[in-house]
C-alpha cells in the first residue's frame, strides 16, 4: 500500500480524474491518504480524516511512508484554529497560506517536517473557540461545492469544518452525518450545537446546519447565513419562504 499527504495549502479532491471533473472535496495542508490508483497525471485516493474517496493531481502532493502515515493515525497532529495561517516554505523561502483546520504534521517547535520540506509557522495558529464563536467565523463565506474554507464551503464541509474545531469528528457528507448522533425528538428541544438535516422530494437528505438555538440555524445555502426554523423548515428571510424541508436533528457529545 502507498500513502500520500498534502505539502500544499489546499488541494481540490475531484470525482473524475479530470481538471473539468466536479470538485468533490478539498484535502488540507497535512492531511494524509491511501493512495489506490495510479494514471499518468492523477492518483485516486482516500483520506485518512474522513475515508472519502476521489482524485488529485500527481503534482500537487508529497509521498508519505508507512511508517509515518501510521503515526499520523495514532497520534494526530495539531491544527490551525485562524482562518489563515502563515507558513514559511524554508527550501525556496515561499509562503503558503494555510486554511482554518490545517494539520501541522510532524510539528518540532514551530516546524512542521513532511519528508526533507520544512515548514515555519509565522504567529499563532490560534486555539479553540465557543461553537457559536465558530461557527459565526464563517458567515458570509460564499457557498462552494466540496469546499471546506473561509474562502468557499459547502453545507456539509461547513459542519465538518466547525466540529473539527471543537475536537469532533464528522464524516463528510450531509447523509453520512445524519447517521451520526443521538436523535432529538422535537424541535422545542434543540440547542447549541445540535445538527439539523433536510430532505429533498426524494426523501433524500441533502442539507444540514448547525442549530443556534431552537429557532435559528446558521447553515451554507448561497453563503454561510442564518435564518429562522421552524418544525417545516428554514424560512429564507431573503426569499421570504421555506426553502429546505426538516428532517431530522442530531445531538453531539461537544
Amino acid at each position: 500500500m502507498e500513502y500520500g499527504i498534502c505539502n500544499l495549502a489546499v488541494i481540490p479532491l475531484r470525482a473524475e480524474p479530470s481538471d473539468k471533473s466536479e470538485q468533490v472535496s478539498q484535502i488540507l495542508f497535512g492531511e494524509a491518504f491511501e493512495i489506490t490508483e495510479w494514471q499518468e497525471r492523477w492518483v485516486k485516493v482516500i483520506t485518512a480524516a474522513d475515508n472519502y474517496e476521489g482524485w488529485i493531481g500527481r503534482l500537487q502532493f508529497t509521498m508519505l511512508g508507512h511508517i509515518a502515515y501510521k503515526s499520523l493515525l495514532q497520534t494526530p497532529a495539531p491544527i490551525t484554529y485562524r482562518a489563515v495561517t502563515q507558513a514559511w516554505k524554508k527550501p525556496d523561502n515561499s509562503v503558503l497560506y494555510l486554511p482554518v483546520g490545517s494539520s501541522l504534521v510532524f510539528l518540532k517547535g514551530t516546524t512542521c517536517h513532511i519528508n526533507n520540506e520544512k515548514f515555519e509557522i509565522i504567529g499563532e495558529i490560534g486555539e479553540t473557540e465557543a461553537l457559536d464563536v465558530t461557527a459565526k467565523s464563517f458567515l458570509n463565506t460564499p457557498y462552494l461545492w466540496g469546499g471546506r474554507t473561509h474562502y468557499g464551503i459547502d453545507c456539509s464541509g461547513f459542519t465538518q469544518a466547525v466540529f473539527k474545531l471543537q475536537g469532533i469528528h464528522l464524516r463528510r457528507d450531509a447523509w453520512m452525518q445524519a447517521e451520526q448522533g443521538e436523535t432529538v425528538n422535537f424541535i422545542s428541544e434543540a440547542k447549541l450545537g445540535d445538527l439539523a438535516f433536510f430532505d429533498n422530494e426524494e426523501g433524500r437528505i441533502t442539507h444540514v446546519g448547525i442549530m443556534l438555538n431552537s429557532g435559528r440555524i446558521i447553515h451554507a445555502s448561497g453563503r454561510v447565513k442564518v435564518d429562522p426554523i421552524d418544525s417545516q423548515g428554514i424560512f429564507s428571510e431573503e426569499q421570504k419562504r421555506y426553502t429546505h424541508k426538516l428532517r431530522i436533528i442530531k445531538r453531539f457529545n461537544l
